[in-house]
């Protein structure tokens, strides 16, 4: 049985690699597991997601993690905004960036 750690540990290597769909299926199946999604779990994998572009992907997480009330901090943002730039979601990545300050304030 693996847990928080271990998968973790799993997704930020696919991260590190670029491999956003093993790191997405890591995810998938520690959902599954009912392992505890914290959030080096959502920054791993929006980071993943980050990498390759994939911003409709990293704002599905995103959105996740805010449904599952686990603590946003600014790198998450800023994966999430990199995500949206690389997409060319410019209005999206502002309204992102209005999030977060409101949130910082």
């Amino acid at each position: 049985q693996f847990n928080t750690v271990t998968f973790n540990a799993a997704i930020s290597a696919c991260e590190r690699s670029t491999k956003w769909q093993e790191a997405l299926q890591l995810f998938s199946d520690m959902m599954q597991s009912r392992a505890q999604l914290d959030i080096i779990t959502y920054n791993a994998s929006i980071s993943s997601c980050e990498k390759v572009g994939k911003w409709e992907k990293a704002l599905q997480l995103f959105g996740r993690m805010l449904l599952d009330r686990v603590e946003v901090k600014t790198v998450t943002y800023n994966a999430a905004i990199s995500a949206c730039e690389k997409g060319g979601e410019w209005k999206t990545a502002s309204q992102l960036f209005g999030m977060m300050a409101t949130q910082i304030l």
